[in-house]
This record gives structure tokens, C-alpha cells and sequence, in this order.
């Protein structure tokens, strides 16, 4: 059988348990509150549906689009939003959801431009992190998995716009990768 989803890092048995893990936090922190799930795509769609689902609280949900990358596997370090928030999260609590944070800039760059819209709070939850690629500092109050400095696909996570739909998270070897860019 041929490899082309590069070596599983994060099982799916292993996501469906930590995002229970982070549902049930989350709906306790947030308990009493007016919370507004706000999800970031594309990257965390996949992420984004099953948290939502296991957060048992009241909320409302919104979605925002960004880019940050251009066709390869490096962030243009310019975050673009294409579409933005249909509704005011103005007085609301807001936790911002992402897929992966790397370098920061994306979130820091969301942060700043969410917190314009006065909002009571701002968290952001993560599926994953890689800290070992930070170059800005940004708090995450809730983290699915530590990742080591690999890119990886599957889950919403993509490489040149394929391979979202892989219901785990793994890392593309360096065969894969040379053969993704040559194609």
C-alpha cells in the first residue's frame, strides 16, 4: 500500500479524548457566560465542529477566514483576513479556536484585531503548538497536543489544499515532502 499521509503523529482515538478533555474545561470555565466560539479557518474546522460539540454549554458560534501562507509549506508572516465575524462580540466572551499555532503571528495579529471590538473576554484554544517556532509571545489558555517542529496534515491541517480530511494529524516524511514538491 502506498504511503502519501507521512507517519501518524496524533492518532484519531487520541484527538476524540483530549477534545472530550478540553470540551468539559472549557464548558466549566465558561459556565454562566455568554461564550462565543469563534473558529478560524480553514485550518480548524475539523477541530472547531468536534469542539463545539463536546463544549455542553449554551454558545454562540462564529467563524473567521485568514491566510498566512502562500502555495508552500512557509508563512508569508503577513496575515490576511479574508471574511470576517457575521455578529458583534462586543460585552461576550470570545475563545478564539485554532488549528496550529506556530510562529504566533496569526493569533497575535487576531488578538489585536478582536480585542478592537471590545469584547469582555479573549482566550484562544489551540489543537496544536509547536513552541520550538515561536517567534512572538502568545498566551494560549487551552492546548490540545505539543508537537515537535514538523509539518504535519490531516485534521483541517493541509499541504497545498489536500489532506484536511485525514481523521488524524501526521507529520510528511522527508520522502513525502520531496515528492510534494516536485509535484
Amino acid at each position: 500500500m502506498e504511503r502519501i499521509f507521512g507517519r501518524p503523529i496524533v492518532t484519531q482515538e487520541q484527538m476524540r479524548t483530549r477534545i472530550r478533555e478540553l470540551g468539559r474545561q472549557i464548558a466549566s470555565d465558561y459556565a454562566g457566560k455568554d461564550l462565543v466560539l469563534v473558529g478560524v479557518l480553514k485550518g480548524a474546522y475539523a477541530f472547531y465542529a468536534d469542539l463545539a460539540r463536546a463544549i455542553r454549554i449554551p454558545m454562540q458560534v462564529e467563524f473567521i477566514v485568514v491566510t498566512s501562507y502562500g502555495p508552500g509549506k512557509k508563512s508569508s508572516g503577513k496575515v490576511k483576513v479574508v471574511s470576517d465575524l457575521t455578529e458583534p462580540i462586543a460585552g461576550k466572551d470570545v475563545l478564539l479556536v485554532e488549528d496550529i499555532v506556530d510562529s504566533g503571528l496569526t493569533v497575535q495579529h487576531l488578538i489585536k484585531t478582536l480585542s478592537k471590538r471590545k469584547p469582555r473576554s479573549l482566550k484562544v484554544c489551540t489543537l496544536l503548538s509547536k513552541p520550538e517556532r515561536r517567534t512572538v509571545d502568545v498566551d494560549l489558555e487551552y492546548v490540545g497536543f505539543k508537537i515537535p517542529n514538523r509539518f504535519v496534515v490531516g485534521y483541517g491541517l493541509d499541504y497545498r489544499q489536500q489532506y484536511r480530511n485525514l481523521p488524524y494529524l501526521a507529520a510528511l516524511d522527508q520522502a513525502d515532502e520531496r515528492e510534494q514538491e516536485s509535484a
